[in-house]
């Protein structure tokens, strides 16, 4: 490991990798120590500039960290009148394909107790948009904090129901949808995950290979596998992929909001608080970034926050030309574009 050329990073994703021999002897963890305090004396510099070092630049691109707030926000918001979807909240989710911008957002009365139901909007820019109608397009099954990814020509929704059980569903063109039912998860050694809420279902899919990213009350994220059966799941390892903290703003709550791949490393938006009691209404929410090389071992972006202020479930959203922009979708949606 070349502190010089790979300084903190490397140091993280090392010790990441090698926890368990590190815990279990000593000597290791003295080296692990002193090696951790010559890597951060020698970055001091590029750990407290606002701009990226050379090294973060190669770990963290611009492309994936670097955004401004687009001057006309917000977008799009809950309607402030006596609808359905007189407010929205929580993961939306927004799909660019062939320059026609779908997004799906979950809205409700006004009060948390209140059902979450299905709503669809379109753009032609992702800035102006319109709701397909003024009514759902789902509302048989509480559907809130959802993502959508297609596959061999289906959308797949996985989102999540009343008390944070997450459930999938399934549709042909993204509008009319079918329950599939609620995921089934289980840890490595076939018996079901302990009871309780899994939510902020995040799936991503790579050779024919389905991973899901879950919380579970928002204490950390654990990372489970399937073999195509989008509500059969099995923990890859029963320890969580990501924790909370050690930063502040990160140290109430976590959870994956989505998965990018761009060149070769994957890159994980979430959002968080540094609520502890992060179910108050007075709690803050941010928007985050960690990358990863194996979708298990994660380093978080040494300047999370990514975006400035209380806006959250962060999504990226490439356009016609490959350029990635940020949207924010709680609880109102934000535009962020590319630092120049």
């Amino acid at each position: 490991m070349d502190l010089n050329q790979s300084g903190i990073f490397e140091m993280e994703i090392f010790i990441t990798k090698n926890f368990t021999t590190i815990k279990k002897n000593k000597y290791w963890a003295i080296a692990v120590l002193f090696l951790g305090l010559f890597a951060c004396q020698h970055n001091e510099k590029g750990n407290t500039d606002k701009e990226n070092s050379p090294q973060e630049n190669l770990q963290f691109p611009k492309e994936m960290v670097a955004f401004s707030p687009y001057q006309k926000n917000p977008l799009f918001s809950g309607t402030e009148r006596d609808t359905w979807d007189k407010k929205i909240r929580e993961r939306g989710f927004i799909l660019q394909e062939d320059g026609n911008y779908k997004m799906w957002y979950s809205g409700y009365k006004g009060n948390n107790q209140d059902p979450k139901y299905l709503g669809y909007a379109t753009s032609t820019d992702g800035i102006n948009w319109e709701r397909y109608a003024e009514q759902p397009i789902f509302e048989e099954k509480w559907c809130e904090d959802m993502m959508v990814t297609k596959h061999q020509g289906k959308y797949y929704m996985f989102a999540e129901g009343a008390n944070d059980i997450a459930h999938v569903l399934v549709s042909v063109d993204g509008i009319s949808w079918e329950e599939l039912g609620d995921l089934e998860i289980s840890q490595t050694n076939g018996e079901p995950i302990a009871p309780g809420p899994f939510g902020t279902p995040t799936v991503w899919i790579e050779n024919e290979q389905w991973y899901l990213f879950y919380e579970r009350d928002d204490e950390a994220i654990w990372l489970a596998t399937s073999a195509g059966d989008p509500r059969i799941w099995k923990n890859l390892q029963d320890e969580p992929v990501l924790k909370k903290g050690p930063g502040d703003y990160d140290k109430g709550a976590v959870a994956t909001n989505q998965i990018v791949k761009f060149q070769d490393k994957y890159f994980m938006y979430y959002h968080a608080s540094s609520y502890p009691d992060w179910q108050s209404t007075n709690a803050k929410w941010s928007s985050n970034v960690a990358m990863s090389t194996d979708l298990i071992h994660w380093v978080k972006y040494p300047h999370n926050p990514i975006i400035e202020g209380d806006y959250s479930s962060p999504i990226l959203v490439p356009d016609q030309k490959g350029n990635f922009h940020l949207y924010t979708m709680h609880d109102q949606v934000r535009l962020y574009l590319p630092t120049e």
